[in-house]
């Protein structure tokens, strides 16, 4: 059984530390390229026309202030399309209605495009009203953005260059400061735009489309394929089909797109399901093509640890498992060349750090006290192991799913609230009662490790009893509309 245990924490912590040494690799090209920043070939503005989709989904708090910020986008009148893609079944319908009416008389050329179904979700949605699209290119907002009002003349002149099929703006955040909640997203989601979209993009690697705050080339999206519905990452799956077929993207870290963060756990955890599955539903269907492709080995390797990324859930949730009779064999006294080998795993977590480390001094001036936030993310990351890991299993065992989208209540500052207002799951599945478990155990791991004096194994027993705590009693209170 010793034999069992410790082969199957040194695999994951094997599969942990890979991925965690791709951390490391971003941080070297962070720093070999920090200087390079794109720029189009012409910086002539085209004049051309732009549509822009606005997909829809029962958003009666948000959709007024996105129409709104829309309609204050310096382009003009006659060149710019607004398409509402609405699959609303709520009063949503009506308030937008009722909004596109006033923008009309403002002289906006702008639709209420219903499908009468959510067929293909969001994908089915976009893809339904590029048929009628007028723009020679596509803007794409998700409802709780605020576009910029020079968005546009910023983003086109990159598309002065025929190859570029798709611009990307980095997200930057309405509510960070919200609450626990939203600080630690705001930190994860920094760390993805300024390092990994970044770095990737002027290394040469493959980024995707974020699915908002984006512009497209209608073409480029014509000539990947269109939008497919078949994966719950419709953006990831599109952008890989279009740069294995030639299309160059652009990342612009100077050009923001905010956004509200989820501040309720279990809208954030159905996100973080819906992005976890849908990426690996991407993986089984993209991987193929890309080993099958004429790209370079190095574009090849990058592109594996992208799409794969995820896979690092249920190994993380094994080691949490494992953790704890771990103590008890480490203490038989009988395998310390074995522990002492294991200390190199430390390294990961190093990797982790420096990547966040980075992504906050790049954008932030207050990027010390951001910092301190790091073992918090790191605790809620691993918290988040039982319902990633779900829907990894998911995703490799092709079980097919609704798209859960993420609801939004226009939350700016601290007095605005979710609680009490409508879209909001109040029922709790097995996976909160799994996490709750989990605490319980983590911390029969946390007192071990005090009783043998495991100090080295302490932090890591603290973070998990931390996390899982964290994402099962919040879980559990936000579901019983306590903020």
């Amino acid at each position: 059984m010793d034999n069992l245990i410790l082969i199957s924490y040194f695999m994951s912590l094997m599969i942990l530390f890979v991925f965690g040494c791709h951390t490391l690799i971003m941080v070297y090209y962070y720093r070999k390229f920090k200087d390079v920043n794109p720029k189009p070939i012409d910086p002539a503005i085209p004049d051309t026309h732009v549509t822009i989709q606005l997909p829809l989904y029962n958003e009666q708090y948000v959709v007024e202030r996105l129409l709104d910020y829309v309609c204050e986008i310096d382009w003009p009148k006659d060149k710019m399309e607004i398409q509402v893609l609405d699959d609303s079944t709520d009063v949503t319908i009506e308030i937008v209605a009722k909004a596109i009416e006033a923008k009309k008389l403002l002289g906006f050329d702008i639709q209420h495009i219903r499908r009468g179904s959510r067929e293909g979700y969001k994908a089915g949605a976009l893809k339904a009203g590029l048929e009628s699209a007028k723009g020679e290119f596509v803007a794409i907002f998700d409802a709780d953005f605020v576009p910029q009002k020079d968005f546009l003349k910023k983003t086109l002149p990159y598309f002065n260059d025929t190859k570029i099929g798709m611009v990307q703006t980095r997200w930057e955040h309405l509510n960070s400061e919200y609450s626990i909640l939203t600080k630690t997203q705001a930190l994860s989601l920094d760390g993805h735009f300024v390092i990994e979209q970044n770095v990737r993009n002027k290394a040469g690697f493959f980024i995707n489309f974020n699915g908002t705050g984006g512009v497209w080339r209608k073409e480029c999206i014509f000539d990947a394929g269109n939008w497919h519905a078949d994966t719950l990452t419709e953006d990831l799956d599109l952008s890989y089909r279009a740069q294995l077929k030639g299309w160059k993207f652009i990342f612009l870290r100077d050009i923001i797109s905010p956004a509200e963060l989820p501040s309720e756990m279990n809208a954030l955890k159905a996100q973080q399901f819906r992005w976890t599955k849908g990426a690996v539903e991407t993986a089984k269907k993209i991987m193929p093509l890309v080993w099958k492709s004429k790209l370079p080995i190095k574009v090849k390797l990058l592109s594996t640890f992208h799409l794969c990324a995820n896979m690092v859930f249920p190994f993380t949730l094994t080691a949490a498992i494992l953790n704890v009779p771990l103590i008890f064999v480490k203490n038989s006294g009988a395998h310390d060349v074995y522990f002492a080998v294991m200390s190199i795993f430390v390294l990961a977590f190093l990797g982790s750090f420096m990547f966040y480390l980075y992504s906050q001094k790049d954008i932030r001036e207050d990027w010390r006290k951001k910092i301190l936030l790091f073992p918090l993310f790191m605790a809620g990351s691993m918290g988040f192991a039982v319902n990633n890991s779900r829907a990894v299993i998911e995703g490799l065992f092709s079980w097919k799913s609704e798209f859960v989208r993420t609801p939004k209540y226009k939350l700016v500052t601290e007095k605005d609230t979710w609680a009490g207002k409508k879209y909001r799951n109040k029922k709790l599945d097995l996976t909160v009662y799994v996490e709750l478990m989990m605490a319980v155990y983590c911390f029969v791991g946390v007192c071990s490790s005090i009783y043998f004096m495991e100090i080295s194994s302490l932090p890591f027993q603290l973070l998990f009893f931390i996390g899982f705590s964290f994402v099962s009693i919040t879980s559990i209170r936000h579901a019983s509309n306590k903020r």
